[in-house]
């Protein structure tokens, strides 16, 4: 049986325990067996190289360096992670080590919450099988400073309404990509649990944590 660790905690604007209940639902109704923890001490455990997939949910707040070495290490070494918006891509913003591991760290989210539109730039890729060519949304358009070497699966493209210096600027919105032996898998979508009731996103990340996993 595959296992997994949800890490929840940090800013509570993104809804982290709302959200870690659902991941936790998907997950038990795929077969995983998942345990959750609310400290980041959660990723000092030795235990988690054995792990399947871990999902951090922890937006902003800080992870101490060995917390740090020993989740990334685990993911070097196979485990897979996977998580969304703020909750993977904008947690503890001082530690490289972790910004490496992901492939993308936010930097603005210009407008708040606004209307935008989703681009999928691979869709024969499993994750985006059947997803619409381009969708709308509404939350944070989240702009990023990312990794090259991300495989980017989804877009958008940013219209200088709210920030004139960045129009036309394509950003990514869903990616994944290897670190060591791991796959990391990642949406920049998410901003309140009550996204996850749009098909497309819910979709998309359900396909994704399943991606990420270590196969048994």
């Amino acid at each position: 049986m595959r296992s997994a660790l949800i890490v929840y905690g940090g800013w509570e604007g993104h809804d982290p325990e709302e959200c870690a209940t659902i991941y936790r639902r998907w997950l038990h109704e795929d077969g995983y067996s998942v345990r959750t923890a609310t400290e980041t001490s959660a990723f000092a455990d030795p235990s988690i190289a054995d792990l399947s997939l871990i999902i951090p949910i922890y937006t902003m707040s800080k992870i101490e360096k060995e917390e740090a070495e020993n989740l990334a290490n685990a993911v070097r070494g196979g485990v897979g992670l996977a998580g969304h918006h703020g909750g993977m891509s904008d947690a503890f913003r001082d530690s490289v080590v972790y910004q490496f591991m992901v492939g993308g760290q936010w930097v603005a989210h210009p407008g708040d919450i606004i209307d935008y539109t989703v681009d999928v730039t691979k869709p024969d890729d499993p994750i985006m099988a059947g997803i619409k060519p381009s969708f709308p949304y509404t939350s944070e358009q989240y702009y990023m400073h990312v990794d090259p070497m991300i495989e980017v699966l989804a877009t958008t493209t940013f219209s200088g309404e709210h920030a004139p210096w960045i129009e036309g600027a394509v950003v990514p919105v869903v990616w994944k990509h290897r670190y060591g032996q791991g796959r990391v898998f990642h949406s920049t979508l998410g901003h309140s649990a009550k996204e996850f009731e749009n098909p497309n996103f819910a979709t998309i990340m359900r396909r994704g944590i399943n991606w990420a996993a270590r196969d048994e």
